[in-house]
């Protein structure tokens, strides 16, 4: 074990911090690092929070990282923001977003850059919350850029997925249509006090109605709302479903912010109450392990094309009719499928 990695076990932010640089810059050792840390992970809530922009995600962020500190629990928080098109690094990193826990030494925060991966989290993010855990944050809560459908990457590293809609003319709610309808854990219509609100909670209501009944391709299986009133909503159904929540805050005032955590623990209680904590776990590391298999493989054809002489002599030979793409797959694979092969033939 290196000393970095005794210590952030020992507790150092500063130790975690070199710890999350490393990994966002990808340097050398990063990925022992990681294997280090792993063994001490898992005690860690995730929560994801994620919604259209403009839905007031950061400051519900701050004011649930402040309630949690009040009452005693350690918290990370990890802000995903554009990445910029020149340095590739996070756009709004330099922004003051966590200004009710500044100076506070058991709130860490840091903002990372999307790095261009689909839903605007990337594997360094899942990286940055291993860390996080292994240090023994209580909560970890990840915010993502609000990027609309594409946010659904953000069920491979939350516990439970909070979805922030501000009230509107429904066009926002018509855009969870496209996918993020289906991974929300909680609901939180923000910005309550504004025209609109119980107009945008009825929308969403109904939408949630209208996946009774049929397997939900997000988070948690089928989703089932029978009841009207919010009490209802957070309330698992007879057939062990998880019944998503819609809770109302107006995050800038603090208001409902306890009705939204008590959302999330409720949620907390339910995965363990009926084992499904284990399963999401198996799910994450399972898609966990296929994203850097294609990143490595990747990187390994990359190397391979560069040692043929690169990609173009394959592009001209295409354009010109001498070959086709198909073929030219097939044979820069073959020495990776003769390898892959020759056990089975030893067999």
């Amino acid at each position: 074990m290196s000393d970095l990695v005794a210590d952030l076990l020992a507790g150092k932010h500063s130790a975690l911090a070199r710890v999350i640089t490393q990994i966002e810059n990808r340097s050398p050792g990063y990925r022992e690092i990681i294997s280090d840390l792993h063994q001490h992970t898992g005690t860690a809530d995730v929560v994801g929070v994620t919604g259209s922009p403009g839905a007031g995600k950061s400051t519900l962020v701050d004011k649930v990282a402040a309630t949690y500190r009040e009452r005693g629990q350690t918290v990370g928080v990890i802000a995903i923001d554009p990445s910029s098109p020149f340095s590739g690094g996070a756009v709004l990193g330099d922004r003051i977003r966590m200004a009710s826990n500044a100076g506070d030494m058991d709130m860490f925060f840091r903002s990372m850059s999307a790095r261009g991966s689909l839903g605007g989290l990337s594997t360094a993010t899942t990286d940055a919350v291993t860390a996080l855990d292994a240090f023994g944050k209580d909560k970890i809560i990840v915010e993502t850029v609000g990027a609309g459908q594409n946010e659904v990457d953000i069920v491979r590293t939350a516990d439970t997925v909070a979805v922030l809609v501000p009230p509107g003319s429904g066009d926002d709610v018509q855009m969870l249509k496209a996918g993020i309808l289906e991974i929300g854990d909680v609901f939180v219509v923000n910005k309550a006090d504004l025209d609109g609100a119980d107009r945008t909670v009825q929308q969403l209501r109904e939408m949630l109605q209208g996946q009774s009944g049929r397997p939900n391709s997000g988070h948690h299986g089928a989703t089932e709302l029978a009841a009207d009133d919010a009490e209802a909503d957070a309330e698992e159904s007879d057939t062990g479903t998880w019944d998503p929540p819609i809770v109302e805050t107006v995050a800038n005032r603090g208001e409902g912010v306890e009705d939204f955590l008590n959302a999330l623990a409720d949620h907390g209680d339910y995965l363990d109450r009926t084992g499904r904590r284990e399963g999401q776990a198996r799910e994450r590391f399972a898609a966990e392990i296929r994203t850097l298999l294609r990143e490595d493989a990747n990187e390994l054809l990359v190397d391979e094309l560069d040692r043929r002489g690169g990609i173009e002599q394959y592009v001209d030979a295409v354009i010109e009719r001498h070959t086709d793409p198909y073929t030219v797959v097939d044979e820069v694979l073959a020495p990776l499928r003769e390898c892959l092969d020759e056990p089975r033939d030893e067999n």
